[in-house]
């Protein structure tokens, strides 16, 4: 069960506006509260390029971290001349310890498939799919219900609401590492290829998922849709951050709580971090937000004032990633948490290119010294001449968010990270270097008889 957690009364909710529902897949209740009056509206009153320019005049932007205007990604899609067009909503979560894509499929599935359903009929798709993870049973449950109910009732098949427009939604399960996050590694993986990114240009919404122009949205941004078409894209416009308006769902781990919450992009970290609660003791001090996911920034206590949006976080060192915050106290080493989170990036990397196959692992080969003890003279040198390497010619965003966690441990804890370099020592007590003299092997341990 998804741990909700509560938040100020004045914040609007778009995202999980129905979800209360006792029944996400019970479409007269689902209707009665505007499931599917978007579509219909879409289809009977703007029409495929009216829909396109509501969607671009709102300002709603790519949920799945990268932050690009959706209306520009559509109006893309349906430019190309070609004998079909795709919709995939990515629903596959790519971070394995959050889960805000799959709250939302089991909250409100006629939100993802609804806005699934105005993206293709917008960009002139008759086929759309939403990835979801294998191993997420209940999500795939709603999904198809709410989707089998939908074309019960007509409002999704053949010739929609009288338009002469067909739309097929069919939910596809995945099977892959993290990298299925990258939406060129996600189209390989619905067309059952090796899951590596494909370099851009061209892009998916020139040719995509069987060649064809394909629009990929997070399942988040095709949730907000629904809301944007019923209550105009002002409205939309209206809430959060100027550049980055609409809500945003978030993931917020710390010692005190864990849940998801709904927030308007533009809310300070401070107050997203407030949701989970007070630290359980007194004498506990934040240390350190990380923010993004495995390859998040890590941001000291002095920038929570920060604001929880696209350019904001970029500035700072982090960005929105998988919507996750992770709070670390005084008892967590930022050197060790980098080195892990380094460690992580390298190992899900799918070796396509050099910098990704290589740089990562040098990167966490450098970590793992500095935590053992057993630092190099050059090894801070090394460090950022690599991470600039690597982020200049990686090809795609994993490999160039894989260098945040070390990078900002560098950046805003480097009095931790000296302490590690100098003097072999750990102040928050959780490495243990073992020093061993120069020239010497350490002794095999002799085993009782």
């Amino acid at each position: 069960m998804v741990n909700r957690l509560p938040t100020p009364s004045t914040w609007p909710a778009i995202l999980l506006e129905r979800a209360d529902a006792a029944d996400p897949t019970d479409l007269d209740a689902a209707a009665a509260a505007g499931a599917f009056e978007a579509l219909r509206r879409a289809i009977r009153d703007l029409g495929a390029t009216g829909t396109i320019a509501t969607v671009a005049a709102s300002g709603l932007r790519g949920r799945g971290g990268a932050g690009f205007p959706t209306g520009e990604k559509w109006r893309a899609a349906a430019a190309v001349e070609a004998p079909r067009r795709y919709v995939v909503a990515n629903g596959y979560g790519a971070d394995p310890a959050t889960f805000t894509d799959r709250a939302l499929l089991e909250l409100d599935p006629y939100a993802v498939v609804e806005g699934t359903a105005i993206a293709a009929y917008a960009i002139g798709a008759t086929e759309a799919f939403i990835a979801v993870r294998a191993e997420q049973i209940e999500a795939i449950r709603r999904l198809e219900a709410a989707i089998a109910n939908a074309e019960e009732a007509g409002f999704l098949g053949m010739d929609v609401h009288g338009s002469g427009h067909d739309i097929d939604v069919r939910v596809r399960p995945v099977q892959g590492a993290y990298m299925l996050g990258e939406e060129t590694v996600l189209l390989k993986a619905l067309e059952g290829r090796r899951g590596q990114p494909e370099q851009r240009p061209p892009h998916p919404t020139e040719r995509g998922l069987f060649g064809m122009p394909t629009v990929v949205q997070n399942v988040q941004t095709l949730a907000a849709v629904p809301w944007i078409v019923r209550n105009g894209p002002g409205a939309f416009g209206a809430i959060g951050a100027r550049e980055s308006p609409g809500t945003i769902l978030v993931q917020v781990r710390g010692p005190a709580a864990e849940g998801i919450a709904e927030v308007p992009l533009g809310t300070s970290l401070r107050e997203i971090v407030a949701l989970a609660g007070k630290l359980p003791r007194a004498a506990r001090s934040l240390k350190a937000v990380l923010v993004g996911g495995p390859s998040g920034g890590l941001l000291p206590r002095d920038l929570l004032d920060t604001p929880y949006d696209f350019e904001s976080l970029r500035a700072v060192g982090a960005h929105v990633g998988s919507g996750s915050l992770v709070i670390a106290d005084d008892r967590a080493c930022v050197v060790d948490l980098a080195r892990l989170l380094t460690r992580f990036c390298s190992s899900e990397a799918c070796g396509k290119s050099i910098p990704c196959r290589i740089g990562t692992k040098r990167l966490a080969e450098i970590a793992d010294r500095i935590t053992e003890g057993r630092p190099r003279q050059n090894d801070m040198g090394i460090l950022a001449d690599l991470s600039a390497d690597i982020v200049a010619s990686g090809l795609c965003d994993h490999e160039r968010l894989a260098t945040l966690p070390l990078g900002s441990g560098m950046r805003y804890f480097q009095p931790e990270l000296d302490a590690h370099l100098l003097r072999s020592s750990c102040p928050a007590g959780v490495c243990q270097p073992i020093k061993v003299a120069a020239g010497r092997t350490p002794k095999t341990p002799v085993k009782a008889s």
